[in-house]
Order: structure tokens, then sequence, then C-alpha cells
């Protein structure tokens, strides 16, 4: 007899689940379903966002295939992609001495977090106007009589995604730094202290004792870093080298703002260049998710 109401009790408490998530499941889909669906079907039509909404099937697709530009944004994309390991070391780095309360660590706390909370095209104007040919960068290679070095920086591909992987790398440590110490939040001091007994050095706290024992922290890193570097770099490559010189600096995600916004717009395309930055996303994703998880051995 005590059965029934046990279980109109749980039904009960299933129903007030379902009712205090569909609020967010409904945000969800008008957030972030709907607009990829939207994305989806547009890239098989040569929309213009006005009158113009023909259905094109792959046209879209294999133009952006058959064109060279499409090939140098993606290895652009690549080349920005070397910052990450740049900003998941020096990360790890800063967080162990912040960990271990090194002289000075809650300045440095503060300072290391501080491009977290400026402006990306206030830090991309720095960056172009430290970098610019007559920029404080080159007046000091000058004064200290390396003019060989005293070069356009942004003038040319090469350095210029140079200075974007500096960029983002110096942008990116403090919330390197914030994640891994929140990994390291679930080591015990004890086992510190007992390295430190053990004579064991800063390197060797760091990469036998700390990486090991983060390893899905710092896999969740990786992953966003990624995805960050590739969707979310316009403002820095908009304010430091506007794409420049040419295309030779821009990537997929400065290309989709780009056929949006240009006189002739095309949103079709820039459609179809949306859901292949979608699908590259996806496949370095889970590539990385089971790299990472036979490696750890929780496959």
């Amino acid at each position: 007899m005590k059965i029934f109401p046990v279980m109109s009790m749980r039904a009960t408490r299933k129903k007030e689940a379902a009712l205090s998530i569909l609020p967010v499941i409904i945000i969800l889909l008008f957030m972030r379903v709907y607009p990829m669906a939207a994305a989806i079907y547009r890239s098989f039509t040569n929309w213009n966002g006005l009158y113009r909404n023909d259905w094109v099937g792959l046209k879209n697709y294999f133009d952006i295939f058959s064109n060279s530009l499409f090939w140098m944004l993606l290895k652009n994309s690549m080349v920005l992609l070397m910052s990450v390991p740049f900003q998941i070391l020096i990360g790890l780095l800063v967080a162990v001495l912040l960990y271990e309360e090194v002289a000075g660590w809650r300045f440095f706390r503060a300072i290391v977090y501080l491009p977290q909370i400026i402006s990306a095209v206030t830090i991309g104007y720095l960056f172009r106007v430290s970098f610019g040919l007559d920029g404080p960068v080159n007046i000091v290679l000058r004064k200290i009589g390396l003019d060989i070095l005293a070069i356009e920086w942004l003038g040319n591909s090469a350095t210029g995604l140079l200075i974007l992987v500096f960029c983002l790398t110096w942008f990116s440590i403090g919330w390197q730094a914030l994640v891994i110490l929140g990994g390291m939040s679930k080591i015990s001091p004890d086992i510190f202290e007992a390295a430190e007994l053990d004579g064991a050095s800063f390197w060797q706290r760091t990469f036998y004792i700390v990486v090991p024992m983060i390893s899905r922290t710092l896999e969740y890193a990786v992953i966003m870093s990624m995805v960050w570097t590739f969707t979310s770099v316009f403002a820095f490559v908009y304010s430091i080298t506007s794409g420049g010189p040419g295309y030779e600096t821009s990537t997929i995600d400065y290309m989709i703002y780009t056929k949006f916004y240009q006189a002739s717009a095309n949103f079709g395309y820039a459609s179809a260049l949306a859901v292949i930055l979608l699908v590259i996303i996806m496949a370095f994703t889970i590539v990385e998710m089971r790299y990472t998880n036979k490696v750890s051995g929780w496959e």
C-alpha cells in the first residue's frame, strides 16, 4: 500500500525537474540549435539577406574547396594553433608558481589575469602600435644596434602571423593558469610536501606530479583553447593586421565576417564557411579526446 505514494512522489519530482530545466532547453533551442540549423540550411542557398534565396545545393561548398583562398585561411588558422602549446605550458608553470606561493605571488596573481579583462580590440591596437614600423619595438632594436631586425612586422604574412601567435599566447596565459589552478586544487598538499622532502625539483614536481594528476583539466584546456583559436580570434586579427596584407593573415572566422558584411554580401557562402568550420572543430575535438583518453587509460 505504501508503494503508490512513493511512486507518485517520484513522478512528481520528475515533472518538477523537467519543468525546472524547460526554460534552459527553450533558450538553448532558440540561441544555439535554431541558428545552427538555419546556417546549415542557408549554406545550400545563395541568400543575400534580402530578396535572393535560391537553392544552389553544394555549389557554395564546391566554390570554397576549389578556391585556394580557403586553403590559405585554413593554413593561417593552423598556424595560430601554435599558440595553444605555449599557452598551456606557460599557464602550467605560472599556476604551479602561484600554487607554491613564491615571493610576490599575490601581486602576480592579479597581474597575470589582467589581459583577460581588457578589451581584445584594445590589446590588438597596442600590439599594432608596438610592432609598427616606427613603434616601440623597432625603436628599441635601433637603439641597441639591431637595425636589421627593425622591420615592418605586420607587413608580411610570416611575421604578421607570429605577432598574432605571440598576442594570443600572452592574452590567454591568465585563463590557462586559472583553469590549471582549479585542477590543482584536488591534489593533496601532502604530495607536494613529500616530494620536496625527497628533493624533487620544481620541474620534477611540475611534470611528474602536477601534469599526470590534472590530465583531464589539461585536456579541457586544450580543447577549449583550440575551439577559441578557431572561432574567437576575429577581434585580434581585425585590430592588429586587418587580415592583411591581402588575406595573408586572415582566418576562417575573419572571412565569415567579411562575406557577411562586405558590399556584395553572400550569406549562403558565409554560412557554408561556418558549417565547414564547425565540422573542423568537431573533428579536432573528437581526435583530441580519443587520443587523450587512450593515453590516460580512460578507454
